[in-house]
C-alpha cells in the first residue's frame, strides 16, 4: 500500500443511486423503512415484523457489494460505508433477522472483496451517539449503535483495527466542561467490546465551544490513545492556535505503526456559491482548492455533497494518476 494519497467518498454514490431502470435501477445501501411500519405500533418485541427489516438489510448488502464493485473499476480505494445497512440496528440483535446467515455470508464476501482489491472501508456514526451525556440512556443507547457498526465489520471479515475506523465526535462539551465530560466519554468507552474500541477513533469539530484537535490529543489520545481524524474544514473554524500544518501533524501521531492517517476534507458551501447567507460551515458540492497534505501519505474521505462526482472531478482537475500520486 504505497499509494501517496488516496481518495475516497462517504456513504451514497450519486451514479449508482440515480441509475436509471432500463440500466438496472437504483443501488444503495440505506434502504430502510418507517418505525411504526416493521414495529407495527407495538412496543412487544413478538409483534415485531424483523422478516421487513432483513429484507433490506439483504437488498443493502447486495448492493454494497455493486459499491465497492464500481470503486474498484474507478481506481476508489478508500470508501465510508453508511450506518443504515442494517435499518434501525439498535432495536434488535442482527443474528434476530431471519435473512441473518444470508446477509451475513453476502457481508463477508464483500469483505473479500474489499480485501482482495485493498479498499479501505470506514464508518461514521451520527451525532446522536454521544458516549459523554449526562443521560445514562442516551450513553447505552450510543454503546448499542456503536458495537452494531463494529459487529458489522466483524461479518465482513475485518480484523479489528483503525484501518476500519469507526468515526465519531465527541458529541459536546456542556458548557465548556471539557473535563467533566471527558471522564465520562471515558467511563462510556470502556463499555464498549475490544473490537469495538480497537475501530473508534475521534474527529475533532467546528465550533470553538466544542473539541479541536488539541484537545482531542489533551483529553482523550493522551488518556486512553485513541487516535484522531483530522477534518480540514471544521479545523478552519476552530484552530485553537494550531495551523492546519500543526493540527494534521499532531493528529497524525496518534495513528498507529502500520495504519494510514485517515483525513476528511470539505470546503463551505457558501464560498463555492458565493452567498454569504449560507451557513458557511455548511459543505459544498465540489472541491475547488487543492488539498495541501505537507507531503504526508493519507487516506482523505472527500465529504463533499457530489460525493463519488466531486472526487472525479477533483482526481481530473489536478491530475492523479491510477495510484493516487500528482503527476
Amino acid at each position: 500500500m504505497n499509494d501517496k494519497v488516496r481518495l475516497g467518498y462517504a456513504c451514497v454514490n450519486m451514479t449508482l443511486t440515480n441509475r436509471p431502470k432500463k440500466a438496472g435501477g437504483r443501488v444503495t445501501t440505506s434502504r430502510t423503512c418507517r418505525k411504526a411500519t416493521w414495529q407495527n405500533n407495538s412496543d412487544n418485541p413478538k409483534d415485531w415484523n424483523l422478516e421487513l427489516i432483513g429484507e433490506k438489510a439483504l437488498l443493502n448488502a447486495n448492493d454494497l457489494l455493486h459499491y465497492l464493485q464500481w470503486n474498484k473499476e474507478h481506481d476508489i480505494k478508500l470508501f465510508r460505508l453508511g450506518s443504515e445497512l442494517f435499518p434501525w440496528h439498535d432495536q434488535y440483535e442482527l443474528h434476530q433477522l431471519p435473512q441473518f446467515n444470508q446477509i451475513a455470508a453476502k457481508l463477508m464476501e464483500c469483505g473479500d472483496y474489499a480485501r482482495k482489491h485493498d479498499i479501505r472501508v470506514t464508518t461514521h456514526p451520527g451525532p446522536f451517539n454521544v458516549l459523554g451525556s449526562p443521560n445514562l440512556e442516551v450513553v447505552e443507547r450510543t454503546v448499542v449503535g456503536l458495537e452494531r457498526h463494529s459487529e458489522t465489520f466483524d461479518l465482513m471479515g475485518f480484523e479489528p483495527s483503525f484501518e476500519n475506523k469507526i468515526n465519531i465526535h465527541v458529541g459536546g462539551a456542556y458548557g465548556g466542561q471539557f473535563e467533566e465530560t471527558a471522564k465520562r466519554w471515558i467511563a462510556g468507552w470502556h463499555k464498549l467490546s475490544d473490537n469495538c474500541k480497537k475501530r473508534l477513533v475521534l474527529e475533532n469539530d467546528d465550533k470553538p465551544s466544542l473539541w479541536s484537535v488539541q484537545k482531542l490529543y489533551d483529553y482523550f489520545h493522551k488518556e486512553i490513545g485513541i487516535p484522531i481524524t483530522f477534518d480540514y474544514h471544521h479545523h478552519a473554524f476552530h484552530p485553537d492556535e494550531l495551523s492546519e500544518e500543526a493540527a494534521l501533524k499532531l493528529a497524525r501521531s496518534t495513528w498507529p505503526e502500520g495504519v494510514r492517517q485517515c483525513t476528511h476534507y470539505s470546503e463551505s458551501r457558501a464560498k463555492e456559491k458565493m452567498d454569504e447567507s449560507i451557513r458557511p460551515q455548511a459543505h459544498s458540492d465540489y472541491i475547488i482548492d487543492k488539498i495541501n497534505t505537507y507531503g504526508l501519505e493519507l487516506d482523505i474521505v472527500i465529504e463533499a455533497k457530489a460525493k463519488e462526482l466531486a472526487l472525479l472531478e477533483y482526481r481530473n482537475i489536478y491530475a492523479y494518476n491510477k495510484k493516487g500520486v500528482l503527476l
